[in-house]
């Protein structure tokens, strides 16, 4: 006899892809399912690109990584990738890190690390690199820079927050919806705006 649960894994899976917390959640007879799903795409990625993941993540099979040599992504014990995402290394994600669908990311040269127990919501988008703006030369001539960005622990971000080359937002801070980030953000504090700017102390 079919198991009549079988008809709606496939709904399922699209709801734990965007909704990737779930995954946690699961009751043991689906997660048996949904881990040896989430094993085997894992392996074909590892396969496909310069990635490696440590422990039980949860990856979309609608995210898109690449880790072209050079540009390693490396995601640690119980961090997830939602839908949509696109991610170009190098990238270390670090544990419990939560990046929901349709972030976009792109390490550059230098890279992006993102510490243990962020949460980055839909829609944010990180660029670490630059364009020189010369006016002597064409734009698609201009030379490519790169400083890195990094997310230190426990660091929040609204929806649709942007963060450019360079920056650093350090531990426990939260970034408000819309914002985008031009400069170093101070531990434990709440900003927000464009360019984003101090709020408020979380303390």
């Amino acid at each position: 006899m079919t198991d009549p649960t079988l008809k709606y894994r496939e709904q399922h899976k699209q709801r734990l892809s965007y909704m990737p917390w779930l995954y946690w959640t699961l009751k043991p007879k689906q997660r048996e399912w949904a881990q040896a799903w989430q094993q085997q795409w894992q392996h074909y990625l590892q396969q496909m690109e310069t990635i490696e993941v440590k422990g039980d993540c949860f990856i979309s099979p609608d995210a898109k990584l690449f880790a072209e040599r050079g540009r390693p992504i490396i995601i640690e014990q119980g961090s997830f990738i939602g839908a949509h995402a696109v991610l170009h290394g190098p990238i270390t994600i670090g544990k419990n890190v939560g990046i929901n669908h349709h972030v976009t990311m792109d390490g550059g040269s230098k890279g992006i690390t993102i510490g243990n127990n962020c949460r980055i919501a839909a829609y944010c988008h990180f660029y670490a690199f630059n364009h020189g703006i010369a006016a002597e030369r064409n734009v698609y001539e201009q030379p490519v820079t790169s400083k890195g960005i990094v997310l230190q622990d426990d660091v929040w971000l609204g929806a649709h927050v942007g963060i450019v080359d360079g920056v650093t937002i350090h531990k426990g801070a939260i970034v408000g919806m819309q914002s985008v980030v031009t400069k170093d953000v101070a531990a434990g504090v709440v900003v927000g705006g464009n360019p984003a700017k101090f709020i408020k102390n979380r303390g």
